[in-house]
């Protein structure tokens, strides 16, 4: 049977080495995961409570398709909560996990055969996503002298769009307000949408991210319920869009998605107010990445931008190969340690970097920098 050029994207490189470490453990072997950028936590406990009482109450059936109407509120409520923004919740909409987001977005925004710009290294999915809408992507290398992020300089002036990640994966670096305003400025300037992905707000260590909602009402923030608030399966995200744009975006998710999970929305809305618990999950990331830092340089791998916020290191690894997925299943064959390949995030220069995960417990990340540290010193 035919097939579209559309599905001809490249693979999530992460979740084929999530699948190896998944096979060798299933022979028996015990893997360290630094692979996936997923909380070993569950979500809240408060959360979980809430579905087994809806569950028990209600038929969970089909939502209106931006959202449960007390979510959005509860959502623009973290506006002001977090970033002193007055926003209204009509300009929410809640969605399935940040994926369903990005289609709705890049589909609300731009055009087939139109180029959109993102910064390298960056999000994998960004690219794989605006080529299945028939988009170009557009790569800005970056460097780590501007922390891995793009800058007004650096932007191509035929461009529909801009996509930014502040912490940003995968070197959780962040744009201080004035930097993500340049920005900004700097795509409205070219007449380009600016589409800003917030999912790892919330985790941050030694200052709070910028949410683009503080500069601008003319812009897309995507965000999500998987990182800060530790519901990664759950598929439940949400984004804001401007007034104007509400109705475009309703009617796109009423025909794409018909609405988020039901139950994912319920257990969203109680995880919102479980900050006990949420904190002290970000006291385990952030103990975490002091080890990391601590130990990284001397296992042989210092070449890093030390992270802003959400939780992963991105290393330099040109001493060591120029092959990084030869280099992650090395390291997985022989140190039982998953890591993820530069090139899910570089498809250039990524062939000689990894990102390393820290959101496990504290004492997988201690075993698994001991197991890379034995692995570099044998060669």
């Amino acid at each position: 049977m035919r097939r579209s050029a559309r599905g001809d994207v490249d693979p999530f490189i992460v979740m084929d080495v999530m699948e190896q470490a998944r096979q060798a453990e299933a022979a028996g072997r015990h893997i360290i995961h630094m692979e996936v950028g997923q909380p070993g936590t569950p979500a809240p406990a408060a959360a979980r409570a809430a579905l087994v009482r809806a569950m028990e109450q209600s038929a969970l059936g089909y939502t209106v398709a931006l959202g449960l109407p007390e979510l959005r509120a509860r959502i623009a409520r973290l506006y002001r909560d977090w970033y002193g923004v007055d926003l209204n919740p009509d300009r929410v909409v809640v969605t399935s996990g940040s994926s369903a987001g990005f289609l709705l977005a890049f589909t609300a925004l731009f055009d087939a055969g139109e180029r959109v710009a993102l910064g390298n290294p960056g999000y994998p999915s960004y690219r794989q996503i605006l080529k299945a809408l028939s988009l170009t992507p557009v790569g800005i290398d970056t460097s780590p002298e501007d922390r891995f992020q793009p800058t007004p300089e650096t932007l191509p002036d035929d461009i529909a769009g801009l996509i930014v990640a502040s912490p940003a994966n995968p070197s959780g670096t962040m744009l201080d307000r004035p930097a993500l305003a340049a920005l900004i400025g700097a795509a409205q300037e070219r007449g380009a949408a600016f589409v800003s992905d917030e999912i790892y707000h919330g985790v941050g260590y030694d200052r709070r991210a910028v949410s683009a909602l503080e500069i601008s009402d003319d812009v897309y923030v995507i965000n999500s319920f998987s990182k800060y608030f530790s519901m990664t399966g759950w598929r439940i995200g949400w984004m804001v869009v401007p007034e104007s744009h509400i109705r475009t975006v309703e009617r796109l998710a009423q025909n794409m998605f018909i609405c988020a999970p039901h139950a994912s929305q319920v257990a969203a809305l109680a995880a919102m107010d479980c900050d006990d618990e949420l904190q002290a999950n970000l006291s385990v990331y952030s103990a975490n990445r002091a080890l990391l830092l601590d130990g990284l340089p001397g296992a042989g791998l210092s070449r890093f931008a030390p992270p802003d916020g959400a939780f992963y290191v991105y290393a330099d690894v040109a001493d060591l190969t120029g092959d990084s997925r030869a280099l992650a299943s090395d390291i997985l064959a022989r140190a039982g340690v998953a890591v993820t390949p530069g090139l899910d995030f570089d498809p250039l220069r990524g062939a000689k970097t990894l990102r390393l995960s820290y959101a496990r417990a504290t004492a997988d990340i201690a075993e698994g920098l001991e197991r890379l540290t034995e692995y570099l010193r044998l060669g």
